[in-house]
Order: structure tokens, then sequence, then C-alpha cells
């Protein structure tokens, strides 16, 4: 938005603020917060009785506006004696007093939030006054002279942070008429002070009667929200309690900074996913409602939680301020409210902090080890932090060009912290990714091999100290190699950390499906989608997948379909409807579907798009093949290779078969020979059609792989893979066994 499209407006702005919070809370946290509530639902109902509205309550304080001074001011006056009431009923050490602020000035308006100077103004003039007092700035104090039976006392002019001349400022008297006379007003007769006394009285004795009925339980609606409705919402509330953390929005001058409050918010979710007492609707779906003016009732009824936590990052330089806010949608009511100043080199302190207060205002217990899990930084250094979440805002935008951007931010966040895993993990997540989506592997400058090596080298870094991030890559890397069981126990380990992460159950669905466990893919492929509920067309395609590999082929067609429609760019969900229209004898919507691949990208050969299909069950590869080709997908006579485990060699066997033998293979695009010899000790010598093409490199057996590091091919990285039988391989076609290598498949003959 421009400055020009900028709506603005005159409005009245009242700004309150708990004075001696941090002493309340450090006494009693738990009194603290039902009494903030309790006075908030109080301001509240005054505030929507004198036709204001609240902006924001976000920590210990209550931002309203109002299009009247003179109905901000009698609200204001309204608050201060119901919670004078209010606090003789209680210990003087639990009493809890507002300071009020009042301005008449010009704001921003965007959705429900207003900004600018006369905010600013009206927070001043809260911080100024006294507990229970009421400051007025002159703008606001001209509206409203000789139009309220008050008494005002002018305090001077007080300097306001980015306003150039100083703020003449007033007090509003609320005490008994026995006071001193407003300014410029004479003394009134004795029997109007005795009139007014009386109603002064009368209305005392109004609010004890309300703080009473208070007391016993009659407590007014929180009326500035409107309650979520259990029979409205899209899904069934679980026993465990289930929150949704919105983007907190940006509040820094700089619109650059976009990432850091994301990132910040991106923490919290990852934090509390942690917690296995509790179920946190997935980054994805929080951050549909991105810069949208929505309500904390939509929110919990279109994505089915009954806790909702908001608020704003603002960071100035070194300096950074948090508000948030928890709210039950169920009784509109908040749970707890913060604000948080603090320096960058304390913001991992200060997320702990906020991750606590949620835990505790949720009463969720946390076991084992979730404690320590929470509160893990895999970095100290704020610099290398703050690269981080600068990389993963690039790295979700999902282009070639701000995958370098992410690549880039990564790299300088492991210079500044040279053991900061997660940075490697996302830096392993990149190079994997951009393999796996070409149109982003441009962004990275390499071709896939090398994106695949660069990325096993990373993931080496990263599992110093593994993360979700890095366990999900390691097992696709174990499943692109047809280590199944290896590739389950990773994801098993992710899921352990983060019980939440909707991209660890994705994968464990998929995983799952292509092991043969189609039913418990199911299992966790719905729970993904339950929390993750506004980004369904991945799951319904990885569900479809799921059901074929049960032999239910309409159910996995018709999954398919619905993913299809929400999602018609991805070519992967593509060639899956056409290979199960293709099953169904649908023949003439599957070859239409292939041929609106084909305009997104090259139909290659049944044996290529095979490689991408990690099926361990030969009989349920064999009829997805066999779909693929009723759809059009061209084939060879030798069909694909068969990577399954009845072929595959165990470690011994591997070092048996090839270390003091040569083996030679065929490139199959460009027809060229290629040989290796290897030594007894694993050292061995890659040999091309061309001598100057020889390289010197080191192999070593690890489990049920091989793992081989030349000189100069391979970019000198170390490139792994299994090795399975080809039962129709020939010696004369250099194809009797092949290789599933990190780089991709490779067919090879023992050299006789």
């Amino acid at each position: 938005m421009t400055p020009e499209t900028f709506k603005r407006k005159l409005t009245a702005i009242l700004s309150a603020d708990v004075k001696g919070y941090s002493r309340l809370m450090g006494e009693d946290e738990e009194a603290t917060v039902r009494t903030l509530q309790e006075d908030r639902e109080l301001m509240a109902s005054s505030i929507q009785h004198h036709r204001g509205r609240i902006v924001d309550t976000a920590g210990d304080s209550v931002l309203a506006e109002f299009a009247s001074v003179v109905d901000a001011v009698q609200c204001a006056v309204e608050i201060q004696q119901v919670l004078r009431a209010k606090n003789a009923l209680l210990p003087e050490n639990r009493k809890m007093e507002f300071g009020i602020g009042i301005n008449l000035g010009d704001v921003i308006e965007e959705g429900d939030t207003i900004y600018g100077d006369g905010v600013n103004i009206a927070a001043r003039l809260e911080g100024l006054a006294e507990a229970g007092g009421i400051y007025i700035s002159e703008s606001a104090f001209q509206q409203i002279e000789n139009k309220l039976p008050l008494r005002y006392d002018y305090v001077g002019e007080h300097e306001v942070k980015n306003i150039a001349k100083p703020v003449r400022v007033y007090r509003a008297r609320i005490e008994s008429e026995a006071a001193s006379p407003k300014l410029g007003e004479k003394k009134k007769p004795a029997g109007k002070r005795s009139y007014k006394a009386a109603l002064a009285i009368l209305a005392l004795v109004v609010i004890a009667g309300a703080i009473i009925l208070w007391q016993v339980g009659l407590r007014p609606a929180a009326l500035h929200r409107e309650v979520a409705s259990k029979e409205k919402m899209a899904f069934p509330l679980p026993d465990k309690p289930f929150i949704a953390v919105l983007p907190f929005v940006n509040m820094s001058e700089d619109a650059k900074q976009e990432y850091f409050s994301d990132g910040i918010t991106e923490d919290l979710i990852t934090d509390l996913s942690k917690i296995s007492g509790l179920l946190v609707i997935a980054r994805n779906s929080a951050f549909t409602y991105k810069g949208k003016p929505v309500k904390v009732k939509q929110v919990a009824e279109e994505l089915g939680v009954r806790y909702v936590l908001e608020g704003s990052v603002r960071r100035a330089g070194d300096e950074v301020r948090i508000n948030a806010q928890l709210v039950d949608a169920l009784t509109g009511l908040h749970l707890w409210a913060e604000r948080y100043d603090a320096k960058m080199d304390t913001i991992f302190a200060l997320q702990d902090q906020i991750n606590q207060k949620i835990v505790s205002a949720l009463a969720v217990k946390l076991i084992g080890s979730e404690k320590e899990l929470v509160a893990q930084r895999e970095t100290d250094n704020v610099a290398a932090y703050d690269e981080f979440l600068r990389g993963w805002g690039y790295y979700l935008r999902l282009t070639p060009e701000d995958f370098a951007k992410a690549a880039s931010s990564f790299r300088k966040a492991v210079e500044l912290d040279p053991n900061y895993a997660r940075a490697y993990a996302a830096l392993a997540l990149v190079h994997w990714t951009g393999h796996e989506q070409s149109a982003l592997l441009r962004g990275l400058e390499m071709v896939g091999e090398e994106a695949r090596l660069r990325s096993r080298e990373y993931l080496q870094k990263a599992m110093r100290q593994p993360t979700p991030i890095a366990y999900n890559v390691s097992s696709q890397m174990y499943l692109w190699r047809r280590q199944h069981d290896e590739a389950i126990s990773e994801l098993q380990r992710a899921l352990s950390l983060d019980p939440n992460d909707p991209s660890c159950l994705q994968s464990m669905g998929w995983t799952l499906s292509m092991a043969g466990r189609p039913k418990e893919a199911i299992e966790y492929l719905n729970r993904g989608m339950r929390l993750d509920p506004q980004n369904p067309a991945g799951y319904l395609a990885l569900l479809g997948m799921a059901h074929f590999c049960t032999g239910d082929v309409a159910e996995a067609a018709s999954l398919t379909a619905k993913a299809l429609r929400l999602n018609p760019e991805n070519v992967g969900t593509g060639f899956q409807f056409a290979a199960f229209y293709g099953l169904l004898g649908h023949n003439e919507e599957a070859r239409t579907t292939l041929a609106t691949v084909r305009k997104k990208m090259k139909i290659w050969p049944l044996a290529v798009l095979m490689v991408d299909y990690p099926f361990k069950d030969r009989a349920i590869a064999d009829r997805y093949a066999e779909g693929l080709l009723k759809a059009g997908v061209p084939s060879q006579p030798s069909g694909y290779l068969p990577a399954f485990k009845g072929n595959q060699l165990t470690g011994e066997q591997i070092k048996g078969l090839l270390f003091g033998s040569t083996i030679m293979g065929i490139f199959t695009q460009a027809g060229q020979r290629w040989w290796t010899d290897w030594e007894r000790n694993g050292e061995c010598t890659w040999r091309g059609a061309v001598p100057s093409d020889s390289d010197r490199g080191n192999s070593q057996i690890e489990g049920d792989m091989i793992c081989t590091k030349y000189q100069k091919n391979w970019w000198g990285l170390e490139d792994c893979g299994t090795v399975f039988r080809n039962p129709s391989g020939t010696r004369e076609t250099k194809d009797e066994y092949f290789f599933v290598r990190d780089i991709g498949f490779r067919t090879f003959s023992p050299v006789r």
C-alpha cells in the first residue's frame, strides 16, 4: 500500500495500561492473569456502552477508539470508578490499577488496526498517568473543557518520542466534588454540589452492586469478541488443547523486517509442536490468514481450534518489542496477554518466556524431555539466527531467485556459527528440494547430481545435532536408495522431536505407502491434514496413493481427482491420476490428463518415471506401471529396473562382488563406456572412454551401502548407494547389476 492509498481519519484514542504489572506477575501469575481478564471484560463492556471499539489488547494494555472525545473521557471515568470500587474488595497487594491516556489525533486505518502519531501520543499519556488516573492531550481537552462535569489540572508540556513539538497535558480529576474547581471555573453554590455529590454516591452504590454481582459469578460477556461455536466448526474439537498461532504482525518501520516477524511466528509454532499434549495448526494453514483482517471466531471455526495466539513484533536496531495474547475462542476471554521489550541478544530467552506462558495458560503438562526440547536452541549466535530466519523466508517462496538467496543466507548463518545444525539442515533441504524440482534448481546454478551430493554433505553436518528437518531429508535419501526400514526409522525420530510437524507427517505417509504399509500411512496423513486443513491438495494426493496401495483404485482415483482440482499445476498428481484412470479403463480421461502434463514437462519413458516410485512390493509397482502404460507413457522392452528387496545385495555381498574386481557400464544417453577398478582395500580407479577422464578414489562399505569419494569426479564429494541384481540384465548390455546411488541409477556388469 502506498502512502497515497492509506486510509486516514480523525479519532479519539484511549490507551490504558496496568501499573506495576511486573510486580503483580512476580507475586502470583495465575491470580494476575485472572484479574486482568476480569478487568478487561469490565472495560470492554464500558467501551461498547460508550460507542467505542477495542483495537488491541496486547500484553497488559487496552487500546480503543471513539468517534467522540466526550464518549472517550466518560468511558475512562466510568472505567476508573468501577475498577476503584472493585479494587476496594481486593487485598492491597492484589489491586490492579490502570493509567489511561486520551488523545484526539489523525491515524492511519488498516483493517481493524490504527497506527500513527495519534496512537503514540495516547500511549505516552497513559505512561505519564498515575495509577487510577486519566491524562488528556490538549487537542482532546479543547473538545471537552466545558462539556463534562469534571475538573482538570494542567500538568505541563511533555516530550513524546518521534513527535516534533511537546504535548500539553491535562489531568482529569475524578475524586469528589470537594476538589478544586476545574480551570477557569468559578466555585458553584453548595446546593448544586450536594446534588452532584448525591448523584455520585448513588453511582457508587450502583457500581458496588455491579461488583457484587461480578463476584458471585454474573459477569458480563467479553463483548469485544464474538464467541466461536462448536457446532459451526469445520472439524470437531479433539480432546487435547488445539491452538492456532496466527502470523505476528510486523510493526517495524522497515517492511523488510517481515521475515523476522514471520520467523518468530514459525519458531513459536515449531516450539509448541514439540509438546505431545498439545495440537498446533501447521504453518501453511496459519499463514493463509496473513495480512487479512480476520476475527478469532472465524479462525477458530474454519480451523477447528479452541485457542488462538496473535500478536505483533516491532524491531528497531537492537531493540525488539513483542506483543502477544492468547484467546479462548469459545469464551472470548484472554487467557494470557503480555508485552515484552528486550534487546536482540536476549531474543531466545524471550521466546522461552512466551512458550512457558502459553503452556501454563493452557495447563498442558510437559512429559519426558519435552521441557528441554521446547527450550532447545540450535545456536546462541543472534546474527546467525537472524540469517537463518531471513533464509527461511526466502526458501518458502519457492522461486529460483529466492532459492539462491535462501542458500546464501543459510551459508552466512553457518559461517557465523559453524556448529549451527539447523542451518546445515536447511541447506540440505534446499539442495534436495532443488533436485526434486528442476525449476528451482536454476537458482542454485548447479546440475541435479551436484545438488543431491551437496545435500548429503550438508546433512552429515546437520546430523551432529539432528532436527526434524535433518531427519526428514535423511529419510528421503534412504527411501530413494530403497532402504525403507531406515527411512521409516528416521521419520520416527523426527516425529519424536516434533509430533505435529506436517512435513514429516506427509513424508511418513508417502514412505509407509511405498513400504507396503498403506493403512498406517492413511492414519498419518489424516493426522497431518487435521493439523493443516487449509492445505489439503498434497494430503489428498498422498491419500490417493495410499488407497491405491491397499488395492482400492476407485477411491485412489477419486482422492487424486480432488487433489488435481485443487492444484492442477502439480505434474506428479497428474501422472498419478492418469495411471489410476488408466487402470479403471477410463483411457480417454487418462490420456487427456497426460497430454496436459506433457504441456508442462517432457514425458520420459516408463523406466525413467518408475525411478521416482520406490515401491517395496513388486506387484504394486507393476500395477502402477501398467496404469502409466495404459495412459500413454512410452516404454522400452526392458521395462524398468527392479529395485526390490529380493534383488538387493547386502554389504558383504557388495564387498565380495566389487572389491578386487573391475566393472563396466554404459552411459545410457551418450552410449560411452566406463570402467571402475577396485583393489581389495577399497581403493579404486574410474576410467572413461578418454584416458584423461580417469580419476582415483576410495570406497568403503557402510551397512548395505557402498560409499565412494573420488579426487575430482562428482565434485570430490562422497556418493553412496545400494546395489541390486537385475534378473533380466545381460553381460552384453552391461546391466546385470545396478547401483541406486545418490546421483542416480547406474547399470553395470563385472568384467570377467
